[in-house]
């Protein structure tokens, strides 16, 4: 791709590609947001991080090429590892969607601490405040959902999407997975230019039942695990091989009494 992207006749066709409103086959998430709406959130290489939080349109501006321009020479410049938000999702169109039954919560975003590599590069604001922003906004402040409907939206339902029927409730025999925390205090903190910031309002949280979080405190205790949903095709008993080398035990679980 990027030996491809080099040659003008190639950049040609992909910036006519990006100019195009209505592409018949393929979404074109550029012209959705737009240069103002693309936020760059990290750079493999060194001399490309200082335009992180920076927009495309900034970063073209300042080089004084189109947006379209900018954005492949991001991509060959730092060997198609640059990482974008795109800023356009409708917040009407949500609120129609979390109100219904059937909608869990979810994100994709990775795990990481604001310290050390980390800070080499950024994220995406839902790594540190998806869920707190769930009861916040739309718990809180909109009324939309209830405390219970929330929290039925982020254990029971999904776990039930997964078959995973000894997680998402408290009962006894389940995994003893418990987050503790002040509906009226409950925030995120988290925005684009500045995602590394943690969410407010959690006191305690237990996984496995052990503590991970103890009065707004990581203990540095590594209680999570593997959980393999209904499409995992390795169990058998109280044990799952991945392969004929690799083997991952189940039985002893802390439960809920």
């Amino acid at each position: 791709m990027l030996a491809r992207l080099k040659g003008p006749e190639v950049r040609s066709k992909v910036i006519a590609a990006m100019r195009e409103q209505h592409p018949k086959d393929w979404e074109n998430l550029y012209h959705q947001a737009g240069a103002d709406g693309m936020l760059i959130l990290s750079a493999k290489h060194e001399a490309l991080k200082p335009l992180i939080g920076k927009t495309i349109a900034e970063v073209a501006q300042s080089r004084g090429v189109s947006p379209e321009n900018a954005i492949i020479d991001l991509v060959l410049e730092d060997d198609a590892g640059i990482s974008i938000a795109y800023t356009f999702i409708s917040e009407e169109n949500i609120r129609r969607q979390i109100v219904l039954p059937w909608v869990s919560f979810a994100s994709d975003a990775e795990s990481s601490a604001p310290e050390g590599v980390f800070l080499l590069s950024s994220t995406h604001p839902r790594a540190y405040g998806n869920f707190a922003r769930i009861f916040a906004k739309y718990v809180r402040d909109e009324h939309l959902l209830t405390v219970e409907e929330a929290v039925r939206k982020l254990s029971s339902l999904p776990a039930n999407a997964l078959s995973l029927t000894d997680r998402g409730r408290l009962k006894a025999g389940a995994f003893a997975d418990i987050v503790i925390f002040d509906p009226k205090t409950f925030q995120d903190h988290a925005t684009y230019v500045k995602p590394m910031q943690y969410a407010t309002g959690v006191t305690d949280v237990i996984i496995n039942g052990k503590l991970a979080l103890k009065d707004g405190e990581p203990t540095g205790i590594a209680t999570g695990r593997v959980l393999r949903g209904r499409a995992w095709s390795g169990a058998s008993g109280g044990r799952c091989r991945a392969s004929s080398k690799d083997w991952t035990w189940f039985d002893q679980r802390p439960q809920a009494q």
